[in-house]
C-alpha cells in the first residue's frame, strides 16, 4: 500500500505524463498549473513537504513541479 506522499507523486507522475507531448517545461509547467487548481490545499502543502524530507524518493520532473507548487504558496 502506498503512503500519502508516494501516492502525491505518483498522481503527479500521471499527470506530467498526460502532458508530455508538449514537451518537458511546458508538461512541468501544465502539471503546476493543474496541481494549483485542482489540489485541495492539504494535498498542495504535504507535496510541499515531501521536499523536506530526507528520503522522499521523487522524480526529477516531479520534484520541479512540486517545488513551483512551494514558491507559488509562497508568493501568496
Amino acid at each position: 500500500m502506498m503512503s500519502t506522499g508516494e501516492r502525491l507523486a505518483y498522481m503527479a507522475g500521471q499527470i506530467l505524463r498526460n502532458f508530455a507531448v508538449k514537451g518537458q517545461e511546458a508538461a512541468i509547467a501544465a502539471t503546476t498549473d493543474h496541481i494549483l487548481q485542482f489540489w485541495d490545499p492539504g494535498m498542495k502543502a504535504r507535496a510541499c513537504a515531501m521536499l523536506s524530507d530526507p528520503d522522499p524518493a521523487l522524480p526529477d520532473d516531479v520534484r520541479a513541479v512540486f517545488l513551483r507548487v512551494q514558491a507559488n504558496a509562497a508568493s501568496a
